[in-house]
């Protein structure tokens, strides 16, 4: 996710780096002559294109949004709740200092939790953030899937490897990025 002008400036730049990749890879002839192998580079760098542009085309949305009119955001993971704060907050353009104050935090307190998408951030902490934002909660369902429920107590480094593999994937493109 794309969180300020600067994140955005440098996605542009990964963007144009990866759509000359793939004009590169149309017009390489002699990779062609294998189209398996030059399709699945051709995919690979593809994607990565899809995925910058859905995330400037995010960002620039939520920056562009009249602030004066209500915004519907979804999430269909409770794990992406921090993101749909930050989202709140851009689209209601407010910074993180009047953020901080209409939630009674300190500016370093938002700029830490949004850095780090709330994770450390205290539950009532979350909620000033939701009451600041006057985030409201409509035709929410959530799926407690019973039959499937976990029976057997999760261990701290259950939770802490699981937490990762969500992380590292949701960091995937970006890590790729940078190599």
């Amino acid at each position: 996710m794309i969180k300020n002008d600067q994140q955005l400036r440098h996605t542009k730049e990964w963007l144009q780096r990866f759509e000359q990749s793939v004009a590169e890879l149309d017009n390489n002839k002699s990779l062609k002559a294998e189209p398996t192998r030059w399709k699945l580079h051709r995919d690979s760098y593809q994607s990565q294109v899809d995925e910058l542009k859905e995330q400037i085309t995010e960002y620039e949305a939520l920056v562009n949004h009249d602030c004066h009119e209500p915004i519907v955001l979804k999430i269909d993971e409770i794990n992406h709740l921090p993101l749909l704060l930050i989202k709140a907050r851009m689209a209601a353009k407010l910074s993180q200092k009047e953020l901080a104050d209409l939630a009674g935090l300190t500016e370093e307190q938002i700029k830490l939790y949004e850095d780090k998408d709330y994770e450390g951030a205290s539950f009532l902490d979350v909620l000033a953030v939701f009451d600041a934002l006057d985030i409201k909660i409509q035709n929410g369902e959530f799926l407690v899937p019973l039959d499937t429920l976990r029976r057997i107590p999760i261990t701290k480094d259950e939770l802490i490897s699981s937490r990762r593999k969500k992380n590292d994937k949701n960091q995937q493109p970006i890590q790729e990025l940078q190599a």
